[in-house]
């Protein structure tokens, strides 16, 4: 190696060489070599091209060189390693390992106890051969013992393969599990001579140091040490020489703190072949232990030593005192152990001080990896044709799953090092920054060059089964690159990269799934946005004409997009929203596609499924409809509903023709009502109908009156209805005055059937398209969509109540119980007297505390909307789903469901406005028209609702919006001296025709302030 500064070598052993002086590798005079490693008989070096060259022994394979021959002592190039650059070798006794600056592992050499990770062991290997297991992972440095290997993760992620005899691997036991069947003993028995059963052939992470944020590792022959980012030191495997430092001789099969080095900052470990240095260079010590019979402890004795003791020697600590200045001390720089003898790297003290650090690696052993310095290199460059090396390092990054798995490692709080299923270790800001900064207009040649990596070479490449969690960090950082949202690029890149994420199993999607989680909003927005226009672009492409041939590679992606929303739908979900569920919405579905035909072939394919016809339906995916969609899927599921139920009535009533015994029915839901005792005689109709009547088109008839029902008897019909069956003379529902909402209310004399009742009326006013005056929370809906209700719907129906558990759950301190006084008890006013209820059994005796709070409040919210009023919501929704069961209710959300059945606040008045017709002399550009929309248009928020309200009965819109209202209206008779007046039932406003902005004012206000809910004019 390289000298760096002026620096002298220390030895402590029995020998220090083999012969007399030096012997200078003459075959490598031209090269410029950056490291190189010994085994028991032969040596590899690399230079500064990542170039291999090998030469020793080689009767084992070891040399890499595609022959077993004895000795080779010519240093030889390893040919099969010329396509790849090296960033490190190590090397066993007699096996080899490299890592190329792709992030790939290599080994070659003796094999019989599965040191070179292939999976399999026995016959040595000449060449070397890639480790598959181990691909897509970010590796820092390569370790290699006797017959054991080593391979540590950018993110201190240890993996262990090879002998296992004495535990070497740390993997917490003696048994590598090699049999399929364990009980087979005469198997065991004869195989175990071949290959010990204690042995790993494959690589094998140790979980037990994932959270130690290991940052190097070094091997014995028989033992293992490894070196944390905080300066602790674990060792496993052998211990029958002291060599693991626990004062005793024991082996341990788990890594094992040395505890005696606790207290200092270990900056380096090294292990010769029964011992181990460390170095703390606070205190300038060099520690040592094991085996000491040549003299390798440097303790000034031969005798072995079974924890750390200092190593006799001249050391000065890293910070400059007196006591180092007066006297002439050694600066060690790096330590070294190999075989029986140990070496100390030092300067003196009064020279530069350039301390080695584990952690800082030279930018040429490491795997190459995207950041500021390299994104700012490439970009030095004239946007013309790349220089050859550039090109290829563009290549070599953004074709290897390593490479870009080991970029934007976050560094702040908590860092890589804490990477777990739950924690990327990716910083998604960083990631973002480079490749926008990388993918510019400016150099589209370094665009050309990513697009052509990523598609040609990385993405086809990806696994389905990863062998690690930081392998799947690409997933998350590579959407952020501009290429993705380029619509040209979607069919070779968005597409396929899908499709990878799609077609991964289930428990690295999993990981996925908890990392998105913790995306913030915009990150996780951008990257649903991203695959939205995906969908929009096909559709737009499949509107325009897709030729027969490429239909079906056409559907493949249309699924392939939807299935990677879907996934990151449930994870929205799961996470309780980090963005709206709105936000999944296409709104363009519409304009692109027949929603009515997509659902009714759905409904076929589910009623007569024929596997994968190259059919996808977008009702497999409702979280892409809006709310007009949905409600246009509803409309379709009525109107398929309804005359299936209208043919069915027809074709009995043939039959009835020909058969007597077959009665004829109605076509229609006919409900013939008395005004003064419309809730008896509906019940009266609908307990004597069958349920399939309830899909028939309502028609409503008031006994005594000849209007004809073309929706707006209907609509007056349920207005009367829900306000006699809402009336507090029932005492059905509770009135909560401070949210103006109800809720049922338990203590109620009233039976079951008026509850189904009203369910009943619900589904029929959303199957008719009419809007009901229904002041409940929204759990009611979650709970007619099976969803439970949480906190926040107490907090709606309940606000004082819903802020105190929550002061309750925000609580700080510990003495909980002596502040709220609570116990798992809630108290209910039962007709004056007051009601002591237990939430749980015996809860009386259960106070609340700091453990047990949050069960209270779950149990709070349960009682209130679940056990008080089971039987009477049971009633409500036996009626509810009477009707509106089946596929297309679960397409809705709660609020969506709520917006249906009730209508919504999302007033646009210019909207209303625009769809206002008009009859008789009036028109838009009438003067009093002109008026009219001057005065409403400058009415409070208030007014303009209590104009809704008087005209069409309620002060809420229609799901569909304000054009779906249809005001009309039309001039009346008389003078300025008369009032508007609304007729309800079709939304139809007789207006005079004022002369005078202030009397229309006038008027009007005087007519929506005096409405009582709704006019039957």
């Amino acid at each position: 190696m390289g000298p760096s500064t002026p620096a002298a070598a220390t030895t402590w052993a029995s020998w220090v060489t083999t012969s007399p002086g030096r012997n200078q590798v003459v075959a490598l005079d031209a090269q410029i070599i950056v490291a190189l490693c010994c085994g028991e008989s032969h040596t590899l070096a690399f230079n500064d091209k990542g170039q291999v060259f090998s030469w020793g022994l080689g009767s084992d394979g070891q040399l890499g060189l595609n022959n077993f021959e004895e000795c080779i002592r010519v240093p030889r190039n390893i040919k099969s390693l010329s396509d790849v650059q090296v960033a490190q070798v190590a090397c066993g006794y007699w096996h080899s390992l490299a890592l190329s600056r792709g992030g790939q592992i290599f080994s070659w050499g003796q094999n019989r106890y599965g040191q070179l990770g292939l999976g399999q062991t026995g016959q040595s290997i000449a060449t070397p051969q890639a480790v598959q297991s181990l691909q897509a992972i970010p590796f820092a440095q390569l370790a290699a013992g006797g017959a054991h290997s080593f391979a540590l993760t950018l993110s201190g992620a240890v993996f262990g393969w090879g002998r296992n005899k004495f535990g070497q691997l740390g993997v917490n036991d003696t048994n590598g599990g090699r049999f399929t069947n364990p009980y087979a003993a005469w198997e065991c028995l004869s195989l175990i001579l071949l290959w010990p059963s204690t042995d790993r052939c494959f690589p094998t992470l140790l979980k037990s140091l994932r959270s130690q944020r290991v940052i190097h590792v070094c091997c014995g022959e028989d033992h293992t040490a490894v070196l944390t980012k905080e300066g602790g030191v674990f060792t496993f495997g052998a211990g029958g020489y002291g060599q693991l430092g626990h004062n005793s001789t024991n082996h341990e099969i788990n890594p094992r703190k040395v505890f005696e080095l606790m207290g200092n900052v270990v900056t380096q470990i090294s292990c010769g072949r029964q011992h181990t240095l460390a170095f703390t260079p606070a205190c300038g010590k060099i520690y040592s232990f094991g085996l000491g019979g040549n003299g390798q402890l440097g303790t000034r004795a031969t005798c072995n030593r079974k924890s750390p003791s200092p190593v006799k020697g001249p050391w000065a600590t890293s910070c400059p005192s007196e006591e180092n200045e007066s006297e002439q001390s050694c600066l060690v720089k790096r330590i070294y152990a190999g075989g029986d003898q140990s070496f100390a790297h030092y300067c003196s003290n009064n020279e530069p001080q350039d301390m080695e650090n584990l952690t800082e690696q030279d930018p040429q052993r490491r795997i190459c990896t995207l950041n500021e310095a390299t994104v700012q290199k490439w970009l030095n460059n004239s946007p013309g044709r790349l220089p050859v090396d550039v090109s290829n390092e563009i290549d070599l990054v953004f074709s290897s799953a390593s490479c870009l798995n080991g970029s934007f490692l976050s560094t702040s709080h908590p860092g890589h090092f804490s990477t777990s299923s739950k924690y990327s270790g990716v910083d998604m800001n960083m990631a973002r920054l480079l490749l926008h900064r990388l993918i510019q207009q400016d150099h589209p040649k370094i665009s050309q060059q990513v697009a052509a990596s990523l598609e040609k070479e990385l993405i086809p490449k990806l696994s389905s089964s990863p062998p690690d969690i930081e392998a799947l960090r690409l997933y998350l950082s590579l959407p952020e690159s501009p290429l993705f949202s380029d619509r040209s690029n979607y069919i070779t890149i968005t597409i396929p990269f899908a499709k990878c994420v799609v077609g991964l199993k289930e428990a690295p999607l999993k990981v996925l799934g908890n990392w998105w989680s913790t995306f913030e909003p915009l990150f996780f927005q951008r990257l649903v946005d991203i695959y939205k226009d995906v969908v929009v672009f096909l559709l737009q492409m499949h509107k325009m004409g897709i030729p027969p041939a490429e239909q079906r590679i056409f559907t493949c992606f249309v699924d392939t997009s939807l299935r990677f929303l879907e996934i990151l739908h449930k994870v929205n979900e799961k996470s309780g929203s980090i963005i709206q569920y709105d936000k999944f919405y296409i709104h363009e579905l519409d304009d692109l596609i027949d929603i009515r035909n997509d659902y009714v072939t759905w409904i076929q394919r589910q009623m007569y499924p024929m596997g994968r016809d190259g059919v996808v339906t977008l009702c497999r995916y409702p979280f892409v409809f809006d709310a007009q969609a949905k409600t246009a899927l509803l409309q379709t599921d009525a109107v398929i509903q309804m005359q299936m139920a209208v043919d069915q009535a027809q074709l009995q009533n043939f039959s009835s023709m020909f058969l007597p015994a077959v009665e004829s029915v109605n076509p229609c839901l006919i409900l013939i009502v008395r005004r003064e005792n419309i809730v008896g005689d509906t019940m009266e109709v609908l307990r004597k109908s069958k349920n399939v009547d309830y899909k028939k088109p309502l028609k409503v008839i008031f006994v005594g009156e000849d209007a004809v029902d073309a929706g707006g008897v209907r609509k007056e019909f349920f207005l009367l209805i829900m306000k006699e069956l809402l009336d507090p003379k029932y005492g059905m529902f509770r009135y909560y005055e401070e949210s103006r909402l109800i809720w049922f209310a338990h203590k109620t004399f009233e039976d079951f059937d008026l509850f189904n009742l009203i369910g009943v009326i619900c589904g029929l006013a959303i199957y008719n398209f009419t809007i009901v005056e229904l002041n409940f929370p929204l759990a009611l809906y979650k709970k007619l969509l099976k969803r439970k209700p949480t906190l926040e719907d107490l907090k709606e129906l309940m606000p004082d109540v819903g802020r105190s558990l929550q002061e309750l759950l925000d609580y700080t301190e510990d003495d909980i119980e002596d502040t709220f006084c609570l116990n798992f008890t809630i108290t209910e006013d039962n007709y004056g007297a007051t009601e002591v209820l237990e939430l749980v059994p015996n809860g009386e005796n259960i106070n609340v505390n700091k453990s047990n709070r949050q069960e209270f409040v779950d149990a709070y919210v349960d009682y209130v909307f679940n056990k008080s009023v089971a039987p009477l919501f049971e009633g409500f929704y036996s009626g509810f789903h009477k009707v509106c069961g089946g596929r297309v209710l679960d397409l809705f959300q709660p609020s969506e469901l709520q917006a249906m059945i009730i209508g919504n606040t999302n007033y646009d008045w210019t909207e209303l406005e625009k769809s206002t017709e008009y009859k008789g002399e009036y028109w838009a550009e009438h003067p009093t028209i002109k008026l009219f929309w001057e005065v409403f248009h400058e009415l409070p928020l208030e007014k303009k609702k209590l104009f809704l309200l008087f005209l069409t009965g309620s002060d809420r819109i229609p799901i569909l919006g304000m054009k779906s209202l249809k005001l009309v209206i039309q001039p009346t008779g008389g003078g300025e001296h008369y009032l508007p007046v609304a007729h309800t039932c079709f939304n139809l406003l007789d207006l005079p025709k004022y002369s005078s902005i202030e009397t229309l004012r006038e008027k009007l206000l005087q007519a929506i302030d005096h409405n009582q809910g709704f006019n039957l004019a």
